[in-house]
């Protein structure tokens, strides 16, 4: 282990390593420590960029630490690239960009852009069926909502590591997703790397050596929120292809336009009878490196989604944030956008906030769930021009009267501004840009780092959403320039500006 020191400049900060942790960056005033050589919390990098054009890369994962005396240590086993001369934040970013993880030229289907997600994982939970789905799609259109994207989450499959509908839920799966696309959705399904234990797929998988397998040879199993499992070995070739194949089966038979790809956390030793466990791995692995061998596996679908990634920045794949809460803290609300901005820093640039309202509290369909409607509507207007925004609760079921026309009101200017972030999206599969940017990024050294409860979409618009429960007013700080507002107000920057944000209201602005 190698330990390098580097002074911090002044006036000088840092954004990288895990994106979870964005709400904390940028980092350099105070102390804060990160080991990324094992990390399962979302997407992440061996990247820390500096607001002085500055930036370090490592093929592995590092830990780095920065203290009160102005100094970053970093911990690193490889060689550390180190440079410095690229003016500021962006410059930083463009350069990593182009050097370690180039742009691949594509983007995800438009469609992700241009209309909302629909997740059935709230309406359906583990109860999906082909009459409820075509009923839910139905509902989104009778109720003056877009078709988009439509994601059937977890439970339509025969068996985890079973890749098939499941014949008595859905009679005629073809049938159902052309009906569905004669509506105009595009169509995801859920998938996971775990094989069920007792399961038919299980013996063939074990028998043609495709798990993964501990010291002895045994199939491992690994305990995860649906219970244990045996892994399908995605970093060896046969396992990746044999995944690939199930796939592409399913775009093949049945008409699905891409997947949503959950899990993939780096396989880490476990215990066993006090005995640790390690994974005989089918080839040497840079440490994370089967994180990332699991991300690849959405490489080439039109529609992938992802909420672990690792040095895959550039790919045309949709990385959404780990589970939130139903909350206006760092862990709900209130952590979307400095974790989006982390995300573009990171080269994931067709980013996603996990579904509306938050789905991480168990059962919110319980009677015993304490649902704020206030907060799922400023969730949704949070999200409304993020890359990508994803539903899943219906608003119409949970909201009515005014509250949902105002979530009507946010998904109609996603609708106006979806051509726009479609045009960066194309634009970020050759430039590498983040279509959601910091105003640090787009205005570099004039006092923004800290802004992180705003963005811009682009460089030419400017969102203020409100995060905190109960205000109905907001500062905004404007840059430079003349900017017109959804209320027609013409602002003359660079000012900071109180601004009425009732709850009927996501402010943004246009450069003129």
């Amino acid at each position: 282990m190698t330990i390098t020191v580097l002074q911090r400049e002044p006036g000088e900060f840092w954004w990288g390593g895990v994106i979870n942790e964005g709400h904390l960056m940028p980092f350099g005033e105070g102390t804060h420590s990160r080991d990324i050589r094992m990390t399962d919390d979302n997407q992440a990098a061996p990247l820390l960029l500096s607001s002085r054009g500055r930036y370090i890369w490592c093929e592995e994962p590092f830990s780095f630490n920065f203290d009160h005396e102005g100094y970053l240590k970093i911990d690193h086993e490889q060689k550390l690239d180190i440079e410095e001369g690229h003016v500021n934040l962006q410059g930083a970013y463009l350069h990593a960009s182009s050097k370690h993880f180039p742009p691949s030229g594509d983007t995800p289907d438009k469609l992700a852009f241009t209309a909302p997600q629909y997740c059935t994982w709230v309406e359906m939970f583990y109860e999906p069926t082909q009459e409820k789905l075509l009923h839910y799609a139905k509902s989104i259109i009778e109720n003056g909502m877009p078709p988009g994207v439509l994601i059937i989450d977890d439970n339509w499959m025969q068996d985890y590591g079973t890749w098939d509908f499941e014949k008595h839920r859905f009679p005629d799966p073809a049938g159902m997703i052309a009906s569905l696309h004669e509506l105009g959705f595009k169509i995801m399904l859920w998938v996971c790397p775990y094989v069920s234990p007792d399961s038919i797929t299980f013996r063939q998988l074990q028998r043609k050596g495709y798990l993964m397998k501990d010291a002895d040879g045994t199939p491992i199993l690994r305990r995860w929120w649906n219970g244990y499992s045996a892994v399908v070995d995605y970093t060896s070739t046969d396992g990746a292809a044999w995944f690939k194949q199930q796939l592409d089966r399913l775009t093949q038979d049945y008409g699905v336009d891409g997947f949503k790809l959950d899990a993939g956390e780096p396989i880490l030793p476990s215990l066993h009878n006090d005995v640790t466990q390690e994974v005989a791995w089918s080839r040497p692995l840079l440490q994370m490196e089967d994180c990332q061998s699991y991300a690849e596996l959405g490489i080439g679908y039109s529609l992938s989604e992802l909420r672990m990634s690792w040095k895959l920045g550039g790919q045309a794949l949709i990385q959404r944030q780990r589970d939130k809460a139903h909350a206006w803290d760092a862990g709900g609300l209130g952590g979307l956008i400095p974790n989006a901005i982390a995300q573009g820093l990171m080269g994931y640039a067709y980013n996603c906030p996990d579904m509306i309202g938050g789905g991480l509290d168990g059962d919110i369909n319980s009677p015993d769930f304490h649902f704020d409607s206030e907060l799922f509507v400023r969730s949704v207007q949070c999200s409304a021009l993020f890359p990508a925004m994803q539903f899943s609760m219906a608003p119409w079921r949970v909201l009515n009267g005014e509250e949902l026309s105002w979530c009507m009101d946010a998904v109609r200017i996603r609708t106006k501004l979806g051509p726009l972030i479609s045009e960066l999206a194309s634009e970020a599969a050759e430039s590498g840009l983040p279509i959601m940017r910091s105003m640090e990024f787009v205005y570099p050294q004039q006092g923004y780092h800290m802004v992180k409860d705003q963005f811009l979409v682009g460089d030419s618009i400017l969102v203020a959403p409100v995060i905190t429960k109960g205000q109905r007013s907001r500062v905004i700080q404007f840059p430079e320039g003349r900017w017109l507002g959804d209320d027609e107000s013409i602002v003359e920057g660079p000012v900071r500006l109180e601004v009425e944000a009732p709850l009927s209201r996501l402010p943004w602005y246009r450069k003129l």
